[in-house]
């Protein structure tokens, strides 16, 4: 048995896994939790508009990775592994984060390139998926800066890294408490154009499930749950019909502010970026039913996973 940390910085927040790696005979390796965590330090505050990386967003990014590197310390930590994703791709002054990470941990930082971010949510994401779904499986990860489509079966076929997440949505669109028609229709606009893109490399229509990962989807499935607070163990492995779905990222787009403050499953740093998660996401499952239906499928349930990035990396630690 190996003890590992992931650690998965990107656009909105920076997560933690502490796991503990062991083989499990024909399936490979099991993969057992000991501590997840997660800080919103919104590291991609302003990267979409200057290239840049606001300096205070950087010093609380790097608060958090000495935090993590004690409680590393702390469990026993064998083998770390940090990837960052898009805010640090598009970002300048990137070289100023990949030192200070280094301090702060003792290991580079990886900025990986949209693909094995894809590769990566597409891997822990398959890894605990029930069987009773059907294949091909299209994982969803929609993040702060960027969300990653990827088809596939046991392993990853086709994926695309598309430059739209609710971080990035937010500050070029949806700058109205709630937003106005017009601005949800420049925000639709812009993911409409990504996904027209996407379709001509990720067959969509293939699919015959569809899993979504990462905040804004795990928070608009605890809201279509009806949970009064946040419940990895309700939110993981539900599967809700698209209707519902769709339902719940309109609730939560034309919800004002203080209304969706006052959701008692709703992490205090989401609160200004869901409506723009809500609305790729529902352009998405919308766009997926359709073409899934135009291939002669039919999109039975959407999926919501809480394993994703942070497992893959966490597995990939195995090599």
């Amino acid at each position: 048995m190996t003890r590992v940390a992931a650690i998965d910085c990107g656009t909105n927040s920076i997560r933690l896994l502490v796991a503990d790696l062991e083989p499990d005979g024909p399936r490979g390796t099991r993969l057992t939790d000991v501590e997840r965590s997660m800080q919103i330090v919104r590291l991609g505050q302003g990267v979409d508009r200057t290239g840049r990386l606001d300096p205070a967003a950087l010093e609380r990014t790097l608060d958090a990775a000495r935090d993590y590197a004690e409680r590393c310390r702390t469990l026993g930590v064998e083998r770390i592994r940090f990837v960052a994703t898009s805010a640090t791709r598009d970002a300048e002054n990137r070289q100023d984060f990949v030192d200070g990470v280094r301090e702060a941990l003792g290991v580079t930082p990886e900025v990986i390139s949209g693909e094995e971010e894809a590769a990566l949510s597409f891997a822990g994401a398959v890894s605990v998926l029930d069987p009773s779904h059907p294949g091909p499986y299209l994982v969803v990860d929609i993040g702060g800066g960027s969300t990653e489509l990827v088809l596939g079966g046991a392993a990853p076929q086709e994926g695309l890294s598309m430059d739209v997440g609710c971080v990035r949505l937010t500050e070029r669109h949806l700058r109205t408490d709630p937003p106005t028609a017009a601005e949800e229709e420049a925000a639709r606009a812009d993911v409409r154009r990504m996904l027209d893109d996407a379709s001509a490399v990720v067959p969509l229509g293939r699919a015959r499930t569809l899993v979504g990962l990462a905040g804004s989807v795990t928070t608009i499935t605890a809201h279509a749950l009806g949970l009064p607070a946040y419940d990895p163990t309700a939110i993981d492995g539900a599967a809700l019909e698209v209707p519902e779905v769709l339902a719940s990222c309109s609730a939560l787009l034309h919800a004002s502010h203080e209304e969706r403050a006052a959701m008692g499953f709703m992490h205090p740093g989401r609160v200004d970026v869901i409506g723009a998660g809500a609305l790729v996401w529902s352009e998405i499952v919308a766009r997926v039913a359709a073409e899934v239906e135009a291939d002669g499928g039919a999109l039975g349930q959407v999926v919501t996973s809480e394993h994703d990035i942070l497992d893959g990396i966490a597995l990939s630690l195995v090599r």
